[in-house]
């Protein structure tokens, strides 16, 4: 029996043994299939580690130089149309908003007082004329009698003052008819200007006066319009250059957001001095304003052209980077790898940027995937919808 037992446990022992060599070889070769098996995807194609990138191509162009300014659209007229005679008001034939143009009937004051007055100054007049032609017929007759020595030179000399005085008489009832008849002419209140009516400020049926300060209504000339606006001082050289040449400089106007263009026009004026306290100058611009666009102490941005710079390199703003020392953009080589390249940058106009130094039209830049660059990485093209995606 002890015989029989020692061998059952050798039997074990070896049985043991195998399994547990077995087990080793089949993890042996489970790694070493799982290492093979890896091995293709770490010597793939090196493109599949390359950095994915957007690029674009620097080209040569013309780049319009624009100086910006925030705005307020000024009428170029505003008249507010008061009353120039004292009388109740009959008539008001203006409605509020209405587009009117310069003579337009607007409102009628009470005309009988001064068609009165005219009648008295007429009814005045006839009187002194006919006092004054029979001054001048006595007149005559005392020449005739001081001739024929039957009265004193100082009769004669009374009469013709007599004369000389109802003349006076007459001017002075002319300028009383005449001063009537202007009054009746104010009683009539026209439009000074065109353009469009505000809100009425006096009704009918009220008593109105030349002193009044609010007046009836005011008119604003809408078309053509202004708008002021600022620029830095230190841009104020450029604008005078241009001018001085002659030159009628473009000037845009955008809204709150610079997203819609409300109206195209011209640089008018520059204002006579600079406001020490913002560091800035005022301009004034005119639109023409037919279809409304601009309305009167509305908000815009204003956009100034003052040159045109030609043949240039261009290229996104998004390809340019920027360090401590200075900026910079990534090139991409015909090896599809990567360079830094430092560029002098001039004028930015919306999504594009002039390059004057560092930079040739025909190059490749990157637009999108920079933060992942590295010099001389490896990078593939994708299109910017796969980008954006």
């Amino acid at each position: 029996m002890p015989g029989r037992t020692h061998f059952v446990w050798r039997q074990r022992y070896w049985i043991g043994l195998i399994a547990l060599v077995s087990l080793g070889v089949a993890i042996y070769v489970f790694f070493v299939k799982s290492g093979e098996a890896q091995a293709p995807s770490r010597r793939q194609d090196p493109a599949a580690r390359a950095v994915p990138v957007v690029t674009a191509k620097a080209k040569t162009g013309s780049m319009n130089v624009y100086l910006a300014g925030l705005g307020t659209v000024t009428p170029v007229n505003t008249v507010t149309v008061k009353s120039r005679v004292d009388g109740q008001l009959m008539k008001v034939l203006f409605r509020e908003g209405q587009m009117v143009r310069a003579g337009d009937l607007l409102a009628q004051i009470d005309p009988r007082p001064f068609e009165v007055q005219l009648t008295q100054a007429e009814g005045q007049m006839a009187k002194d004329q006919a006092q004054l032609k029979n001054a001048q017929i006595d007149l005559e007759r005392y020449k005739v009698l001081f001739q024929q020595d039957s009265i004193a030179k100082q009769q004669l000399d009374t009469q013709e003052a007599l004369v000389r005085q109802d003349e006076g008489a007459i001017k002075v009832d002319q300028g009383q008819i005449d001063n009537a008849r202007l009054q009746l002419v104010y009683s009539n209140i026209t439009a000074p200007i065109s353009g469009r009516v505000g809100l009425r400020l006096v009704d009918a049926g009220n008593m109105v006066h030349a002193s009044d300060a609010n007046g009836l209504l005011v008119i604003t000339q809408i078309d053509p319009i202004a708008v002021i606006f600022t620029i830095p001082e230190d841009s104020l050289p450029q604008v005078q250059k241009q001018i001085r040449a002659g030159q009628k400089l473009p000037v845009d106007a955008y809204d709150r957001d610079l997203k819609h263009k409300l109206a195209a026009g011209s640089l008018m004026t520059i204002d006579n001095q600079i406001d020490q306290t913002t560091g800035t100058v005022k301009l004034k611009a005119v639109f023409p304003n037919g279809d409304g666009a601009l309305f009167p102490n509305q908000f815009v941005n204003a956009r100034l052209l003052v040159d045109t710079v030609r043949d240039v390199v261009i290229v996104p703003n998004a390809a340019i980077q920027r360090n401590a020392q200075a900026a910079f953009v990534y090139v991409v080589k015909p090896d599809t790898t990567v360079a830094v390249r430092n560029v002098k940058i001039g004028e930015t106009e919306g999504d594009e940027t002039a390059i004057i130094g560092g930079l040739s039209a025909g190059e490749v830049v990157v637009t999108d995937g920079v933060d992942k660059l590295q010099p001389g990485a490896k990078v593939a093209l994708r299109t910017p919808q796969n980008a954006g995606s």
